[in-house]
């Protein structure tokens, strides 16, 4: 293990699921009275990290969809997430069992902490980092979005509803923004894949 590809790793991944960006989206779900269960949802985007590292490309190709084509899904999923914050209305019917509405899974583990950015960049660090490096700096990033999901409540309380609100609000447009972004940098590619998708020119967009 590289301690120095270690840090590096963390911060960049640190970066794409920016969890403390996201903590406005997490008030939103629980004012919804929408159940987050922290040790759960970072459990789901752990596994779900960690098949992407190993074999993301492979998992794709087995649907016969490439990364681009998931970027761009992505964007839409976080684009309509975006469009719940600013409207206040509801797109996304989130059902667990019993009658008890969770997003544990959708949204927060996929696509707020593994979403399609987070998972294209794995691919993409896979190529220049050694894979151990990667893996220790995706469980560091994931004790660290459990106990912002952990905190979630108390930061809520913090704010209040009234700053809650604002942040939603403001919040919202950066994820609108964030989807546009994620969408135009890959829907071109899909277009034209023969340009590919290198380490350098993903991680310079970030």
């Amino acid at each position: 293990m590289n301690f120095k590809d270690l840090i590096s790793v963390s911060l960049i991944l640190f970066s794409v699921i920016d969890i403390v960006g996201n903590v406005p989206v997490l008030i939103d779900l629980k004012r919804k009275g929408i159940k987050i269960e922290p040790g759960k949802a970072s459990l789901a985007a752990l596994f779900i990290m960690t098949i992407f590292l190993f074999g993301g490309e492979a998992l794709l190709g087995l649907f016969g969809v490439d990364v681009q084509s998931f970027a761009v899904a992505g964007a839409i999923i976080i684009f309509l997430i975006g469009l719940e914050m600013i409207l206040g209305v509801d797109i996304f019917r989130h059902q667990g069992g019993e009658g008890e509405n969770t997003g544990t899974i959708v949204p927060v583990a996929f696509p707020l902490i593994a979403g399609a950015g987070t998972m294209t960049t794995i691919i993409a660090l896979n190529a220049k980092y050694e894979a151990i490096d990667i893996q220790a700096g995706i469980l560091i990033n994931i004790l660290f979005v459990y106990l912002v999901l952990r905190s979630s409540s108390w930061i809520s309380e913090k704010l209040g509803a009234g700053g809650a609100n604002v942040l939603r609000k403001v919040f919202g447009i950066i994820l609108l923004a964030i989807a546009v972004k994620l969408f135009k940098e890959n829907f071109h590619l899909i277009i034209t894949p023969s340009e590919g998708l290198s380490l350098e020119s993903f991680l310079q967009n970030k």
